[in-house]
């Protein structure tokens, strides 16, 4: 991966909130620790809470961490770091505040031509005010290769396809496409990244990887942990809009998209939205929505809320490589573990040769650990020692603790340097984003519609009853092993 070497300036809006202090300063601090920034960079924060520069380094210390240098070394870079980080207090829709922190800027860089970087790490009710006040302060250079202007945003990218074709036009005003990076932090873990490299660098899986094969696709998302201090977030949105329509989906298209005419960002961009588009509208009739008990006292969270915490959806793609094929994408909260994985379920061996009194001997299984504990391994069918011939089930296992000894990379470190670097392979195309929501707007309206009421179940379980009667029409074991 290149080093970005130009004069760089960072500024963070929403900089005093979690998503910025937890996952996107700690990611610029280990970018800066292993020199892929320049020796001109520098970072300013803006946000409404009242701060001066002083107490926003104290503020970012807490959560900084040498990952890739030895502890002698540390305290001389989280110095280093963090005396290159700024702050300015203001309103997100008030263009005098960025003009304050344009000026602060313009100090700070000394007249210098910087590349600029804008973070939109706020809620989406403020977008709006938000990109017409830095428009109007002159901080964003349209059109211009160098020195460029940047601007990251992160999900929810709008509620429904309406709502998410209304921003992206609220967006057009301002920012060109060009400029906008949509980022799914999800596309930068290390297994998701892989799996265009497993499905297309190995040639033992391509030929496989199609209806004639596979009987059966599951995506599965857990997390043990309940909704915790995002409960009024959590409640306006539920788990389907929260996690599948985006995570989820992301992963299933680089699972199933044929593969790309060039591995540039427009080819694998091309490709991830035609494998969306190819499948068909989520269906009420195949979900199975929960929520966990006690939901509604955490704060935040409406005391009648209906929210979804648990969905399962069983979707259907109408495209040749994928027609028949089952896939099933499961998500929920205060689950009994927490994890994310890909299970490729093949189709048994054809002839049923190796059939005897105790019957078949079950089918090749693969399985991509996202998250945590990174690994892939492949259930094969192999001979038992001894003198008969018994066959079972054993797994071929590749765990990245073990396989690579080096640390490796939070998701938004790999993301931020893209952005640095200009490559938006990673990145949510808006043709890619449309497809997404065409897929769940129906289900979602449905939802919304009929005010049915969610399953509860148990926290710490492996979620709603029924679940299981999905699972066993798609022919997917549940719950999952």
């Amino acid at each position: 991966m290149k080093m970005f070497d130009g004069p760089l300036t960072v500024a963070i809006a929403g900089a005093s909130g979690d998503l910025a202090r937890r996952k996107i300063v700690p990611a610029f601090f280990s970018l800066f620790c292993q020199g892929f920034l320049p020796d001109k960079f520098n970072l300013i924060g803006f946000a409404r809470t009242e701060l001066d520069d002083d107490s926003f380094r104290n503020m970012l210390r807490e959560n900084l961490a040498c990952r890739y240098s030895p502890p002698a070394s540390c305290h001389e870079l989280m110095d280093g770091f963090l005396s290159r980080c700024f702050y300015v207090q203001g309103l997100y829709d008030s263009r005098a505040s960025f003009l304050d922190m344009y000026s602060r800027l313009r100090e700070i860089e000394g007249g210098a031509d910087c590349c600029r970087l804008f973070y939109l790490a706020v809620p989406p009710s403020v977008f709006a005010g938000l990109s017409d006040a830095l428009a109007g302060s002159g901080l964003v250079a349209c059109g211009r290769e160098y020195p460029w202007t940047r601007v990251v945003i992160e999900k929810p990218f709008g509620d429904d396809r309406n709502s998410s074709d209304r921003l992206a036009a609220m967006l057009a005003r301002v920012f060109t496409e060009d400029q906008l990076y949509r980022i799914d932090h999800y596309l930068g873990k290390e297994l998701v990244q892989n799996l265009l490299v497993l499905r297309f660098a190995n040639v033992t899986f391509e030929p496989v990887w199609n209806r004639h094969f596979i009987r059966a696709v599951h995506i599965d998302w857990r997390e043990a942990q309940k909704v915790g201090a995002r409960g009024r977030y959590f409640d306006s949105y539920g788990i389907i809009r929260d996690v599948v329509q985006n995570h989820l989906l992301q992963i299933l298209a680089l699972t199933v998209m044929d593969e790309p005419n060039r591995m540039d960002a427009a080819g694998i961009r091309e490709a991830k939205t035609r494998a969306l588009k190819a499948i068909e509208p989520a269906d009420i009739h195949d979900a199975v929505l929960g929520q966990y008990g006690g939901y509604r006292l955490e704060p935040g969270v409406d005391a009648q809320s209906q929210t979804a915490t648990f969905a399962g959806v069983g979707l259907k793609m109408t495209c040749e490589r994928w027609r028949g094929v089952p896939i099933l994408v499961t998500a929920g909260k205060a689950m009994d573990r927490s994890l994310t994985e890909v299970r490729i379920l093949f189709r048994p061996a054809a002839g049923g040769k190796f059939c005897g009194r105790s019957g078949c001997p079950p089918a090749n299984r693969m399985v991509i650990r996202v998250q945590p504990a990174e690994a892939i391994w492949l259930d094969v069918i192999m001979k038992r020692p001894g003198l008969d011939v018994a066959l079972e089930s054993r797994p071929l296992d590749l765990q990245y603790s073990e396989a690579f000894a080096r640390t490796i990379p939070d998701a938004y470190e790999r993301l931020l340097l893209d952005v640095l670097n200009g490559d938006k392979s990673l990145f949510i195309s808006l043709d890619e984003l449309s497809a997404a929501w065409d897929v769940f707007t129906p289900l979602l309206h449905e939802i919304d519609r009929s005010k049915a009421a969610p399953e509860t179940y148990a926290i710490g379980s492996s979620g709603p009853a029924s679940m299981k009667g999905l699972a066993d029409r798609y022919g997917i074991p549940w719950p999952a092993v």
